[in-house]
């Protein structure tokens, strides 16, 4: 059933027995005296299992009892009954009968045992076999592992290139970019508009250069794009009239006319705008490159059931039937004299097909060699993911008392669902919000007490809306964890999320870390810094300027150690590499005092930390923060985290952390 309870598939027996038909509501298929016990388990069912309920049902026009098994899916959903035989009921059978029935399993019992028997032995002869072609596939096996292993050797060195290489370009980039931010920041003064023109462009360019640097050392982990839908209202007129303008240029060099035509009373659309567009474009040029005269045209009508029916049509060459179906097939081609001179990838039809799929449509085509080809995109009008995300976005647009709400920015529809199912059951409201302009305008309407972000939306990515919601002073105090399918959580961390977890979630995970989350607390005031880089200490000291912090500066390890013990600083800035000794060292001889064991520790660094190093600062340091993205909110912020995870005071004051 559906989310109203109307019947959406029901079973032979279901049909038979209740009368169950598609369209009609459960309580309609008993008593109305027992109609609200109906309703309620209809409320429970869409939200968690249930087992065991007994409601009474319409059985062949006699109200009967029905034992109901349900659980909810996310269209609304599965219901299994079991009919109770009543008690004034004559048992069924006869038992002449039923010693018939069990000499008849007896019999089928006996021939299926000699099946197993024969089935055994085949087996047996069949182990024998495998047993001789084993020695094979090992010798097959342990050749492979050879080759395994050197080409890990290989990719081995050429990491560690990568990574040294990347590592000296970094040094002289995080000054550069930190030194420009700190003069556009106006710390040490006001800028001339000239100078800061001129500074914003050493920025830029430095920053293009961090990312690029940040690519090379990613080379081994290429992130999976996901292929999602970014729904909006548009108009048929006004997206002809965008490709219209497009292919203009096109036409002006072309013998071929293309010409665009639509119903009048088409209405509304909503579904992806760009990815109908993107067919459409495909299709257009497909048609403009295999039709050398004549014309081209693109219509637009209103189809069955709700949909509307694009059409490219031309006057070209034209498909055999054989090949119909061959060219949505990637790299298919067509053997043509104009196909060998106009050449493709072969990858534009089966990308539209594909395309069309997502949208909840078809793509077609019929053809004639010589007479042209139609192709047909027919696609739903509002498409059934807009219309369940406008269920969501209603359930959850009004505040609910007791409920502290919680924005979630997610473009992906089945683990929206999961977060309201993971949430709500825990006393939370779900704010959703599937783009960043979403969560901008969710964020205009209500003060979320946590934010739940992925960083890699359909189309675009929220690093920006990430280091944007730190950086005001309205949101910055506002927790965020940063939840997402791609390992990026140094980038995080450093833009200022409080929490990184890669998916699936853990549902009580996901709970007590947002719980924890919510939590705020009071001042501290000292600050260590050891670091040899003479530039990166001024940074951090000038960063963190007009706060309530006072900080104290170390060259080196051994003097950062003594003054740690001296001063007992709140939180120690620690760079990974150091004269004579590295952060291990450094680590190692806090531990050693009792007065500085529990200091929390920031490693602050440019080097690329590899993995057993990362595990071992993991155990020791309160959190890692590169170098190239530091900032005054992420410094801060970072400050604020540890001291919030070691039990710490933190201040509300913007001027503090």
């Amino acid at each position: 059933m559906d989310h109203d309870g109307r019947i959406t598939w029901a079973d032979r027996l279901a049909e038979a027995l209740l009368g169950a038909a598609v369209g009609i509501r459960l309580p309609d298929l008993t008593d109305p005296a027992a109609a609200d016990k109906v309703g309620a388990l209809l409320n429970t069912c869409r939200l968690s299992a249930v087992d065991g309920w007994e409601v009474p049902l319409t059985v062949r026009g006699v109200p009967s009892p029905v034992t109901i098994k349900a659980e909810p899916i996310p269209s609304g959903a599965l219901i299994v009954g079991r009919l109770l035989r009543r008690d004034d009921e004559p048992a069924p059978g006869h038992p002449a009968t039923a010693m018939n029935e069990l000499a008849s399993l007896h019999r089928e019992t006996e021939r299926q045992q000699r099946e197993l028997l024969r089935r055994g032995e085949e087996l047996t002869r069949l182990n024998r076999d495998l047993d001789d072609s084993e020695r094979g596939v090992m010798a097959l096996h342990q050749e492979v592992d050879e080759k395994s292993d050197s080409l890990r050797r290989i990719t081995e060195v050429k990491s560690r290139v990568v990574a040294n290489v990347s590592h000296e370009f970094r040094t002289p980039l995080n000054a550069i970019i930190g030194l420009s931010r700190m003069l556009l920041s106006g710390v040490d003064g006001d800028v001339t508009s000239e100078q800061q023109k001129q500074v914003s462009f050493i920025l830029r360019s430095a920053e293009s250069l961090a990312e690029l640097v940040n690519d090379l050392l990613d080379l081994s982990k290429i992130e999976a794009g996901k292929v999602g839908l970014r729904p909006n209202r548009f108009q048929v007129p006004a997206l002809f009239a965008a490709l219209r303008g497009m292919f203009r240029p096109l036409q002006a060099v072309s013998d071929v006319l293309l010409t665009f035509d639509s119903d009048d009373d088409l209405g509304e659309l909503d579904t992806d705008e760009g990815k109908v567009s993107q067919i459409l474009k495909n299709l257009v040029v497909n048609a403009m490159k295999f039709t050398e005269r004549g014309s081209v045209r693109v219509a637009a009508t209103a189809g069955p059931e709700g949909t509307v029916q694009f059409t490219v049509s031309d006057t070209g060459i034209g498909i055999r039937d054989e090949d119909q179906e061959r060219i949505f097939e990637e790299f298919a081609q067509i053997d043509h004299p104009l196909q060998r001179k106009v050449k493709g990838t072969g990858l534009g039809l089966s990308l539209s097909r594909r395309l069309a799929e997502i949208l909840g449509g078809t793509l077609t085509v019929k053809s004639s060699p010589g007479f042209g080809s139609t192709f047909t995109l027919s696609v739903p009008r509002l498409h059934p993911e807009v219309q369940e995300m406008a269920r969501l976005a209603v359930r959850n647009a009004a505040p609910q008392p007791g409920k502290p709400p919680i924005l979630v920015v997610e473009d992906d529809r089945q683990t929206l669902f999961l977060y309201e199912k993971y949430l709500s059951h825990s006393g939370f409201q779900i704010v959703p919000a599937r783009t960043v302009e979403e969560a901008r305008l969710a964020l205009a309407r209500i003060t979320p007490i946590a934010i739940v972000l992925d960083v890699m939306l359909e189309g675009e990515t929220s690093w920006a809306l990430l280091a944007e919601l730190k950086s005001h002073p309205a949101t910055r105090d506002v927790p965020i964890l940063v939840v997402t399918v791609t390992n990026r959580e140094q980038k995080a961390r450093a833009l200022g999320a409080d929490e990184f977890v890669i998916k699936p979630l853990d549902r009580e995970w996901l709970t007590r870390k947002l719980s924890a989350l919510a939590r705020r607390r009071g001042p501290i005031t000292r600050i260590l810094v050891i670091d040899d880089d003479e530039v990166a200490r001024y940074m951090v000291t000038r960063l963190l300027s007009n706060t309530s912090y006072q900080v104290i500066e170390a060259a080196d390890g051994e003097a950062g150690v003594q003054l740690a013990r001296q001063h007992r600083p709140q939180v120690i800035f620690l760079d990974f590499v150091l004269p004579g000794m590295t952060a291990f060292d450094v680590l190692d001889e806090l531990k050693l005092d009792s007065a500085t064991r529990n200091i929390p520790v920031i490693i602050h660094t440019s080097h690329s930390l590899a993995d057993d190093e990362r595990r071992r600062l993991g155990d020791d340091a309160a959190a890692i923060l590169p170098k190239q993205n530091l900032n005054r909110e992420v410094a801060l912020g970072r400050i604020r985290d540890v001291l919030v995870k070691s039990g710490l005071a933190v201040s509300e004051d913007p001027r503090g952390a």
